[in-house]
């Protein structure tokens, strides 16, 4: 299934999950880690296998899941996990999850960014960077960072569908490209 397609599919269910999230105490953070949780579970190459098996039926799709995370699952979770495995959309539970995150960081007026640098990013680099993108965004910043020496130098910013690349490598492949 085509990427845009599977989050086509999957947007009605991660607004349905939203909206009964919203309506328990503590919901969204249950359900985001509800969510999270089926869609690690679901992409691991051996659940994946025994997932696509199809002598495997949707009580038996949706058993094993809740066996995988029975821990993290209420009764709207086990509920949600038999519609979609009755309706053969398991495979989509990642979409959901990252669409459910979507919509709960844009009702929190929170996102998440991810800096990655060649060099470890001080605290005092990490306020200010956080402080331009809160002005720039209009939302709270919860900041992730991660190392990458073979940027050579500079950062690249990621958040949601924006991405920020002031890498010495980014900007040399930029000039690599207009050089050919």
């Amino acid at each position: 299934m085509a990427e845009a397609e599977t989050t086509t599919i999957a947007r009605p269910y991660a607004r349905a999950a939203f909206a009964y999230a919203q309506s328990e105490d503590g919901g969204l953070d249950k359900w985001s880690k509800m969510l999270g949780s089926l869609a690690v579970v679901c992409s691991a190459p051996s659940v994946r296998e025994v997932l696509d098996n199809p002598s495997l039926t949707a009580e038996g799709q949706a058993g094993l899941l809740l066996d995988l995370c029975s821990e993290e699952m209420n009764d709207g979770g086990r509920n949600f996990v038999g519609l979609l495995a009755e309706y053969d959309r398991i495979e989509i539970l990642p979409s959901i999850s990252e669409l459910f995150e979507l919509f709960k960081s844009s009702f929190e007026e929170t996102v998440e960014v991810e800096i990655t640098s060649a060099f470890e990013v001080s605290d005092s680099e990490r306020e200010q960077i956080g402080t331009a993108l809160q002005k720039m965004l209009g939302r709270d910043v919860n900041i992730a960072t991660d190392v990458d020496a073979s940027l050579l130098g500079g950062v690249v910013i990621r958040t949601e569908d924006t991405v920020i690349d002031n890498s010495v490598r980014g900007k040399l492949e930029k000039l690599a490209q207009q050089l050919t």
